[in-house]
């Protein structure tokens, strides 16, 4: 990733961002169950700028929005969605595939409300969050995105 130019720079651990997916090393598994995707657009709160981005934040207090299924073993709740984008459309995404960049990616963040009584506390652990990571390309307006970026001129300041 262009921001993490040296071995030194680079965030440690073995389940950390960015990384690269390498479509030949990647292992097909057919025991894998289908990831379950279940939101309820009226538990969105808001939207608000952490002053390098913005986040639109959901009510996690109950089981309204949540995965579960694909390699989760618990389900897990919605707590907010952030983007990444870059400068420039040639990269903005924080992982790769190939070494291939996009011009930006979607991170929906999960918690482990099973186990643990709070976001907080689930983000220390390692089965504490799921994240839904989306490629995005550039290409015609999406309704649902759009209406989302007409919502950003109201979102000035941190």
């Amino acid at each position: 990733h262009p921001l993490w130019q040296s071995p030194l720079t680079i965030p440690g651990g073995t389940r950390q961002s960015p990384i690269n997916i390498q479509w030949r090393d990647s292992v097909y598994d057919p025991f894998l169950k289908p990831l379950k995707i279940s939101y309820d657009p009226t538990t969105c709160l808001h939207i608000w700028n952490n002053g390098y981005s913005f986040l639109v934040e959901f009510d996690d207090s109950t089981d309204r929005s949540i995965i579960v299924g694909g390699p989760l073993e618990n389900q897990y709740r919605l707590k907010q969605f952030h983007f990444h984008w870059g400068a420039i459309n040639d990269w903005g995404s924080e992982h790769t595939v190939d070494s291939k960049f996009y011009p930006a990616e979607l991170h929906l963040v999960h918690w482990n409300a099973v186990e643990y009584p709070s976001f907080e506390e689930a983000v220390m652990e390692g089965n504490g969050l799921a994240v839904i990571g989306v490629f995005l390309k550039l290409g015609a307006q999406h309704e649902g995105l759009q209406t989302l970026v007409d919502a950003l001129p109201a979102v000035r300041h941190k």
